[in-house]
């Protein structure tokens, strides 16, 4: 994972931030990306209820931030998934957070 770091993220857009391996990279949760992470995942309301549960599977995560990765040039979707347990869930879950936050309460 090579790159710019980008900036911060704008709240505003439902945007976060996943920091592996001293790079950023922007998660942005744009009507495009959900409609993409929905067809691959089913209905976002039942992601939503999974999570909530926890029961939303490791792929499911790495499917959802692969959908709002902002700039899907600097990695391979496999790369995103060794890079998030790398990290570890831990990390990862207030970005997920932000992400299911913005589907449920939108702007």
């Amino acid at each position: 994972m090579s790159g710019p770091v980008h900036g911060d993220p704008n709240p505003e857009r439902g945007e976060a931030a996943l920091e592996m391996g001293g790079e950023r990279l922007m998660l942005r949760p744009s009507f495009a990306a959900l409609v993409a992470a929905e067809a691959e995942l089913g209905p976002l309301f039942d992601l939503v209820d999974r999570a909530a549960d926890g029961k939303l599977s490791l792929g499911d995560l790495v499917a959802l931030f692969w959908h709002c990765l902002v700039d899907r040039d600097r990695m391979t979707r496999e790369a995103l998934g060794e890079a998030v347990l790398a990290v570890g869930l831990a990390r990862v879950t207030p970005v997920l957070r932000t992400i299911l936050h913005q589907i449920l309460a939108g702007k």
